[in-house]
């Protein structure tokens, strides 16, 4: 594990040492911190042991996943996001349950030995976005607001609306609950998972309020407040049997509500974290998960890739802007980016653990497409987001567009995150 620390720590400053050159080239952080991965795995030169289904995997992808659900949830006003009941709300409501059906429909009609929650369970997988892997969609002032917000909040929402989603098909699938009944699984599993989530985001939020107004926190303590509640509620739901991630993305969400502008400038810290923590998985990803993946590799499993991250995407984003009055190039460019990256990649190795029938080609079939959105999203993110900002800037000098056109609350800044440009 030492030689693995010292790969950590190399790469970490090897992309830190390049970063502002990378950021005028196609080339993103986490298409270097990948390739880095692949080469030091036991695909090349097998500097890294660990084994995937190793607790060490488990657990910092699982930490990784817990401090960003909380982040992103913390970050997203509801009570704008309700008013506004456009385009983020489409997408999640209408998008993403067609993304898991039309997702598992394709894994049917190419995985013919797969069960039906099985095939379901790789819809859900991959149903979950990640922006930060294409930071210049959601960053780019060129670009409408609405656009920008839309595909920021989608992305910061959709993994957490997941979580139960795959729950529930774990617990369907024989022998994933063990001796226990399914929907008893299920049951702990949200119902701890929203217990330990409350009582996390109402505790970080009273002390924010009632210890922060009476000026007893430390200014060099405010940041560590939201981390502290992540961990908490994490914490919380596990030792009850609940799932943790249900946990920080409820608990994230009730201290944003509750505490709302009380958080400004608290969340830099708890973000950063999650970034250096995701940077870190994307290295073990290229090394651990998917290097090894190629192994299992055939022509069904890169067509449900291929597939995944074009029909799989777009036709159910074009569905749920269906009445928007929003045009071709719109639905075109926010059907296109809906990169795959961490909570895709959280999503596999629990099912890796789950010992499913079949569990060898839904995590070969997860990492070939997250590797896959690594490359194509991050080449394409800079020449198209030139393309549709120079369309949206023409089209506005003729007749503004009535969707593209409207306002939208800045909910959250994701796109900061270290692995995009």
């Amino acid at each position: 594990m030492d030689g693995g620390l010292v790969i950590v720590g190399l790469t970490l400053l090897l992309v830190a040492a390049v970063s502002r050159p990378l950021s005028s080239t196609p080339i993103t952080p986490a298409m270097v911190v990948v390739a880095v991965g692949v080469l030091a795995g036991p695909l090349v030169l097998d500097d890294l042991t660990v084994r995937p289904t190793s607790e060490t995997v488990r657990t910092l992808a699982e930490a990784t996943l817990a401090v960003v659900l909380f982040s992103d949830s913390s970050r997203v006003n509801l009570r704008a996001l309700r008013r506004e009941a456009s385009m983020p709300v489409r997408l999640l409501g209408i998008g993403l349950p067609l993304t898991v059906v039309l997702g598992g429909l394709v894994a049917v009609a190419l995985f013919g030995p797969f069960s039906l929650s099985e095939a379901f369970i790789l819809g859900v997988i991959l149903a979950p976005t990640d922006a930060g892997l294409g930071s210049a969609v959601v960053t780019d002032t060129r670009l409408p607001q609405v656009v920008r917000q839309s595909l920021n909040v989608e992305s910061g929402l959709n993994d957490g609306i997941c979580v139960p989603l795959l729950l529930i098909l774990l617990a369907t699938v024989s022998g994933a609950g063990g001796e226990s009944h399914p929907v008893r699984v299920v049951a702990e599993q949200i119902g701890y998972g929203l217990l330990g989530g409350l009582a996390a985001g109402a505790l970080a939020a009273a002390v924010v309020i009632l210890a922060g107004g009476r000026h007893l926190i430390d200014d060099a303590w405010r940041p560590i407040i939201p981390l502290a509640a992540a961990v908490l509620g994490y914490g919380i739901a596990n030792a009850l049997g609940g799932s943790g991630f249900i946990a920080a993305f409820v608990g994230g969400a009730l201290f944003g509500l509750l505490a709302g502008d009380k958080t400004a400038g608290m969340m830099g810290f708890t973000e950063q974290t999650g970034a250096a923590l995701d940077t870190v998985t994307f290295l073990v990803f290229g090394a651990v998960l998917l290097g090894p993946a190629f192994k299992h590799l055939s022509w069904q499993i890169a067509l449900y890739a291929v597939l995944s991250l074009t029909i799989v995407r777009m036709v159910p984003v074009a569905i749920s802007l269906w009445g928007t009055h929003a045009r071709a190039p719109t639905v075109a460019f926010i059907g296109w980016f809906g990169p795959r990256g961490l909570a895709s990649i959280v999503f596999a190795v629990i099912v890796e653990d789950a010992h499913l029938p079949h569990a060898a080609t839904i995590v070969a079939a997860t990492y070939l497409t997250v590797g896959l959105s690594v490359l194509v999203h991050g080449l394409s993110a800079e020449p198209l987001v030139g393309r549709y900002a120079t369309w949206y800037h023409a089209a506005t000098d003729k007749s503004p567009p009535a969707l593209e056109s409207q306002p939208a609350h800045e909910h959250r800044t994701r796109g900061s995150a270290l692995l995009g440009n």
